[in-house]
């Protein structure tokens, strides 16, 4: 029995690990203009945040086809895979899941099993590395299904937005906004946990800063951290040094979180992924 993983390029892994465990990651697509790009493979994140502020119209994304996610499938069963597991971004907030599900129906060399992860960018990263490493290790697909029930149930993630705007010029996370408001000053607090988006707002960065520390502590005892930003590095590392005496003494990683979901949430959000341990 060979189970192989599949996810899209929204779960922000390392492109390391992912080539370590040999994930399958199918690209989603931002649209700059008349052009369009494959996300993690036609433009740098570096390059995208420092132009979104000033792109004539503001950058669309796409979910991939059908014929996307049959491809990836018929080449695991090319290379040997006996069962298939796709895991994506959670269906509230992307349609991907559900291409991915028409695709597994239409798909019959090998059987594909497609989980709706309930979380975005790393929050959906944990899940799949964790599937990899389980399915490398033998482990059955009921049981790597069962773990990352477990999995999912301890994961939150939070980000602090700069600012209102991107969301507002999206137009495509707007389940976010219920109970913020239109006041653009405002700093909105998004968060992600069981596949439920929730909401917060502040007035000044300060007290963003505040309440993410709140968040953190709320969700102790912590089994794995990574920080999250969208091109602000050096604020993602001010935050992380103010809570550093409540993380596991492991290193800690700093993702910039793919294009695809910060053309939503804008450049300088600053936030965080976590797994509470098991009680």
């Amino acid at each position: 029995m060979t189970i192989r993983i599949v996810t899209d390029s929204t779960c922000d892994l390392p492109q390391v690990l992912i080539e370590e465990l040999d994930i399958s990651v199918v690209p989603m697509f931002i649209n700059i203009g008349d052009r369009g790009y494959l996300d993690g493979l036609e433009i740098t994140r570096k390059e995208f945040y420092t132009n979104l502020p000033d792109y004539p119209e503001h950058p669309t994304t796409g979910t991939p086809g059908t014929n996307s996610f049959h491809q990836v499938f018929e080449d695991l069963a090319e290379t040997g895979a006996s069962q298939i597991l796709s895991i994506h971004i959670s269906e509230s907030l992307s349609a991907t899941v559900q291409v991915a599900r028409m695709a597994a129906s239409e798909y019959s060399r090998v059987p594909v099993t497609v989980r709706d992860g309930g979380q975005l960018s790393i929050g959906t990263g944990f899940q799949v590395e964790m599937a990899a490493r389980m399915a490398r290790a033998g482990a059955s697909m009921e049981a790597i299904l069962i773990a990352l029930e477990d999995l999912a149930a301890r994961t939150f993630v939070s980000a602090a937005l700069d600012t209102l705007e991107f969301l507002r010029r999206s137009g495509r996370m707007n389940r976010f906004l219920h109970g913020i408001g239109s006041l653009l000053k405002l700093k909105p607090i998004l968060t992600m946990r069981n596949g439920k988006p929730g909401s917060e707002r502040v007035r000044t960065f300060g007290k963003a800063q505040e309440r993410l520390i709140e968040m953190v502590r709320e969700n102790l005892p912590i089994e794995r951290f990574t920080l999250l930003h969208t091109n602000a590095s050096e604020k993602a590392e001010e935050f992380v040094d103010r809570i550093r005496h409540l993380l596991p003494e492991d290193e800690i990683f700093s993702m910039d979180i793919t294009p695809v979901i910060g053309a939503h949430i804008g450049p300088g959000a600053v936030g965080f992924a976590v797994v509470s341990k098991s009680s």
